[in-house]
């Protein structure tokens, strides 16, 4: 038998052709399934380039709909890869939060800066008959922002109603704080 002839690699000889890449992984060992194991990347399979365009797609739109589409998977395998691989799920967590926080900046800016929508007629050759621009302040994202706010600014209220050394009535309670100690010294 001529060396290398009859022996199968761990993968089955797959990993050897020069088309496959070994990629570190955690597979599904141990109770967390974070065990880090080396297995050949499919043809068809999640390359990091691949999970990367994902995550970048899902920070954009918040959509996992939409960002599985844009690298030809489907949901069911997306939600797999999140459940197998723990990186993944943080990941995808960091790239919605990102997402989230960028909608919350365009509510925010539409509800202070009002919205403009412009609405153009054309005749029948084509050219410009009329032209109306529509502005507005949605009160409806308003309303949004403030009940997802709600807890945040009660709790900066209670902060700012506590005793403050930096508040403008810190001079006058120190004051009070120096007499009562006067007075102990004097009375003790």
């Amino acid at each position: 038998m001529a060396d290398g002839e009859g022996k199968r690699s761990r993968f089955g000889g797959r990993a050897d052709a020069p088309e496959r890449v070994l990629a570190l992984e955690n597979g599904p060992q141990g109770a967390l399934g974070v065990a880090p194991q080396m297995r050949a990347v499919r043809r068809n399979g999640w390359t990091p380039a691949l999970r990367q365009k994902f995550l970048e797609t899902l920070a954009l739109t918040c959509n996992v709909s939409e960002a599985a589409r844009v690298v030809g998977r489907n949901l069911s395998t997306v939600y797999y890869l999140k459940r197998r691989d723990p990186a993944f799920a943080r990941a995808w967590k960091q790239a919605l939060s990102i997402g989230h926080e960028e909608l919350r900046a365009l509510m925010l800016r539409q509800a202070l800066f009002g919205t403009e929508d412009e609405e153009i007629v054309l005749d029948g050759e084509g050219a410009v008959k009329s032209r109306k621009i529509r502005r507005g302040h949605p009160h409806m994202i308003q309303a949004l922002l403030f009940r997802a706010h709600e807890k945040e600014v009660e709790e900066m209220q209670r902060l700012e109603s506590v005793e403050r050394p930096d508040g403008e009535d810190a001079v006058e309670r120190l004051r009070v704080a120096l007499d009562e100690v006067r007075k102990r010294e004097v009375g003790g």
